[in-house]
């Protein structure tokens, strides 16, 4: 009669077993349906609607065509992220437009959006928020005077390394800290929401008369508010970033979206409603910083609140900004289009901190000119550009890959829309109040060619020595290894 194995010691074989599998680097699935809906929910709810509401009035004149464009911001946000959502369940790769342009068009287009994102959109994005959390917290030290320039820089850079060194110690800690501001900003939009409810059921709505008198807006300003309005709602496509981090991306890529975006849209039109139950349109136009206004006038003695969330609130923007970017340069660097080294994982901490690292040294740089609106317009008409390329990649691929498996599956008219959309918030502004800005970005981006040619396509040994020595150097410095790579 053969000897019977002990269940104690079949357990202990399995373990021996298991312990002897190699373990690799890789990004680990932490990213649930609520830390996804925070990241959706915080990252678009940032510094946008403290900042926006005065560039869209401006450029629409009176409040009935501004709350429109908010409506109608959120309307082609929620488009967007739906046919996003298609790429995300066909493509399940981290780095979202990335992604789908290598799958759509190759690696050219594909190279230029990483190219794009890391010298100019991410980036310069990251920096807005940062500045922008940094002026809402000198306002608290330097009531009714501007705060010093100097100041306002070195408070956003000192914000940035904050967030870039919690992203590369651990993608755990990124998600708890962005779940935390999350909550932090809702609880001052609910705040300030209730405040203007109680003040319009009080009778506060002669702002609201004749709403739509007055002259009206051109298209260069409808568009350019659309531009401003769209900033506030930037972060509707985050999740696509980090598919491979999010815990079963066909259901909860879709319904954190599903979540997210009309949530943050009702948010967004109720905030506005609130401040003009305060504030003229003129009165709107002259704050220096709109939602501590609107504490001072509704909330003094405890009108200090206002800006302290609004701080937690763009801090909270930039931690979801920075956790998604930097696996845009991941994902690039892994398919051959930046330097190697930027693909790689902490041994320790399983995150790609060369990709977050020199992500927050270019934001840095962003930091020194520093001029928030020539920013926000830079960034939104290189941004547009390339969701029209990524949508119409979409509607390509329904012809070209057409036995891919779609989970979802939106309707053909709402991806054309979309692109009918985008194409005309970049000619828009071009034609009505041409500049030489939107040339200088298109020669930049297509500059990107000049490096693909010389780092990816011909791949010139003195481009190879060049970049060698970068890696052998972080190599050492931060213990990172390539994904996939075997650490026994």
């Amino acid at each position: 009669m053969g000897q019977e194995t002990s269940p104690r010691k079949r357990m202990e074989n399995e373990r021996s077993i298991q312990s002897k599998e190699p373990k690799v680097t890789n990004l680990q699935k932490e990213v649930g349906l609520f830390s996804g809906v925070c990241i959706i929910v915080g990252t678009i709810i940032g510094s946008g609607i403290f900042i926006s509401p005065k560039s869209v009035l401006s450029n629409t004149g009176t409040v009935g065509p501004c709350l429109i464009i908010w409506a109608a911001c959120g309307v082609l946000a929620t488009l967007g992220a739906l046919c996003l959502a298609e790429l995300g369940t066909t493509i399940t790769k981290s780095g979202g437009e990335y992604s789908y342009l290598m799958e759509a068009f190759g690696p050219i287009p594909a190279y230029l959006f990483s190219w794009a994102s890391l010298i100019v959109m991410r980036p310069s994005s990251f920096a807005i928020v940062c500045l922008s959390f940094a002026e809402y917290v000198c306002a608290a030290f330097y009531s009714g005077c501007k705060p010093p320039e100097l100041v306002i820089k070195c408070l956003g850079a000192a914000a940035i390394w904050l967030i870039i060194t919690v992203n590369a110690l651990s993608a755990k800690l990124g998600s708890y800290v962005q779940n935390f501001f999350t909550t932090a900003k809702m609880v001052i939009v609910v705040i300030i929401i209730i405040s203007g409810l109680v003040l319009l059921a009080q009778g506060n709505t002669k702002n609201f008369e004749n709403s739509f008198a007055g002259t009206p807006a051109s298209v260069g300003g409808i568009s350019l508010a659309f531009y401003n309005g769209l900033w506030a709602y930037e972060g509707w496509n985050q999740l696509n970033y980090i598919t491979e981090e999010l815990r079963n991306p066909k259901r909860n890529l879709p319904l954190a979206i599903m979540i997210g975006i009309p949530l943050v849209t009702v948010c967004y039109i109720l905030v506005n409603v609130s401040y003009f139950t305060v504030m003229t349109p003129t009165e709107l136009l002259q704050s220096q910083a709109v939602a501590v206004t609107f504490g001072d006038r509704v909330l003094y003695p405890a009108s200090w609140v206002v800006p302290l969330f609004v701080a937690f609130s763009t801090i909270g923007a930039a931690n979801g900004t920075c956790f998604t970017s930097g696996r845009i340069i991941y994902v690039a660097s892994r398919e051959g289009h930046m330097l190697k080294v930027l693909s790689y994982i902490s041994v320790r901490r399983l995150t790609p901190a060369p990709a977050i690292i020199l992500f927050g040294i270019i934001a840095t740089i962003y930091i020194i000119p520093g001029d928030i609106n020539s920013l926000v317009n830079y960034f939104s008409f290189a941004t547009w550009l390339f969701y029209a390329t990524t949508i119409i990649g979409l509607v390509v691929m329904r012809f070209t890959k057409k036995n891919h498996q779609r989970p979802i599956k939106v309707p053909i008219f709402i991806p054309i829309f979309v692109i009918l959309i985008s194409v005309f918030l970049v000619l828009a502004p071009i034609i009505t109040t041409p500049a030489w800005e939107y040339l200088y970005c298109v020669l930049f981006i297509l500059s990107g060619l000049i490096f693909y040619f010389l780092f990816v396509y011909s791949k010139f040994a003195w481009a190879q020595k060049i970049s060698k020595p970068v890696t052998i150097f972080l190599q050492m410095l931060m213990e990172v290894v390539p994904p996939e790579k075997d650490l026994e």
